[in-house]
């Protein structure tokens, strides 16, 4: 019995802290925008996530050997 005058104001004290944080989280506009991210996530704006690979300066023409496109692979080994 002497447990539940130790709870009871427990229980109190963290449901007015509780709301508290719910009354700070809704000023601050943390429930302003319940629809933005459903739908961001159906955008494409991976593009900027992407990391943009260097063009090479000097592209090879044909990066096959003439021997190999020849047939003539062991006359190159």
């Amino acid at each position: 019995m002497e447990v539940i005058y130790t709870l009871i104001p427990g229980m109190m004290f963290l449901g007015l802290l509780f709301f508290a944080v719910l009354i700070w989280a809704v000023k601050k506009g943390q429930y302003e925008d319940m629809e933005g991210n459903a739908s961001r996530i159906l955008l494409d704006d991976d593009d900027d996530m992407m990391i943009q690979q260097p063009k090479d300066p000097h592209p090879q023409k044909d990066p096959i050997p003439e021997a190999i496109k020849d047939g003539d692979a062991k006359k190159s080994i």
